[in-house]
């Protein structure tokens, strides 16, 4: 009998108690995602045995756990003020919700008090227990495309039982691409205004891709009686290829080769309820390159992006 891979639903819970599954499993819980992935990971110890003749021994199994990876489109809740369908997983990947209530909700790094997730991946008929996940993410951004963010996660391995799961979907909304009329645009030097939740000032320049990735190092901790899965650092990093004149691309080179530093801002939508913004406040530009794209010169660049008084690095705001 045949199994489809397409009919696969995962859905993901925030835990109360670390490595606990919280139960009581919806439709709703699931993430409408793509690209979605899970491998099996083990820990083996071979037994080495000498037995007179030769042969290979068998291995002793130390440790598992379940890495899970997939794609999530990046719009809004609907409603300014109400996080976003995605949010729970970023909360899992080193960052603290704040909510403003009928403005916006921010996201921003933490470095203690890391939040965890029991994520179920169903499998056509086969669950795939994930207990005590937490991972880490990359927002992609090209221009003229569908904005997305790439999680990865690594979990306690909770087994393997044959069931069955439904999604529902409609706290999932539909992204804008980002093109023009959808208000997608880089700001260079932005300001970030914490109350509001918006962007101010800044220099527009023409965007043909941005890449942030958190960059978070996760480890499976292997202790007796404190078995978890840890974020142990974090280095906010990503590239930004963009259109510039002569001069323009001139002070951009000297800036990366003397270390010079600038703020990022993207925005993206432009009705409530489906507002994303990203801002980064002291950004470290890198190897410049010059680029080919359709015959005309673009000017790509590494960015670091640096925290100013600790954890604010980035933000990532739904509004």
């Amino acid at each position: 009998m045949s199994r489809l891979t397409r009919k696969t639903v995962v859905q993901a819970k925030l835990e109360t108690a670390y490595g606990t599954d919280p139960g009581g499993w919806a439709g709703t819980d699931a993430v409408l995602v793509s690209n979605p992935s899970v491998t099996l990971g083990q820990d083996e110890e071979s037994r080495e045995l000498v037995r007179g003749y030769l042969g290979a021994s068998d291995s002793l199994i130390t440790a598992r756990r379940i890495e899970i990876g997939f794609e999530v489109e990046l719009a809004g809740s609907g409603a300014a003020g109400t996080a976003p369908a995605w949010g729970r997983l970023l909360r899992a990947c080193g960052m603290a919700e704040t909510v403003t209530a009928g403005s916006h909700v921010e996201y921003t790094p933490v470095s203690t008090g890391f939040e965890s997730l029991t994520i179920r991946y169903v499998v056509d008929g086969v669950v795939h227990l994930a207990l005590g996940c937490r991972g880490t993410a990359t927002f992609r951004l090209d221009a003229f495309a569908r904005p997305v963010i790439a999680f990865s996660f690594t979990g306690l391995d909770g087994g393997a039982t044959a069931a069955t799961a439904t999604g529902s979907y409609g706290g999932w909304k539909s992204p804008l691409p980002t093109v023009p009329s959808s208000g997608t645009r880089i700001l260079m030097g932005a300001s970030y205004v914490t109350a509001s939740g918006t962007l101010s000032g800044g220099t527009a320049m023409p965007l043909r891709s941005l890449e942030v990735d958190l960059g978070l190092t996760v480890a499976h901790t292997k202790l007796l009686g404190a078995e978890r899965v840890d974020i142990t650092d974090r280095a906010v990093t990503g590239k930004l290829s963009v259109e510039l004149a002569a001069g323009d691309e001139v002070a951009w080179i000297n800036a990366a080769r003397t270390g010079t530093l600038t703020s990022v801002g993207y925005e993206h939508g432009n009705a409530a309820g489906n507002i994303v913004r990203l801002h980064a406040g002291s950004v470290q530009r890198k190897s410049p390159a010059v680029e080919d794209y359709e015959g005309n010169v673009l000017l790509a660049t590494d960015l670091v992006c640096l925290p100013v008084s600790g954890d604010d690095e980035i933000t990532v705001v739904a509004a």
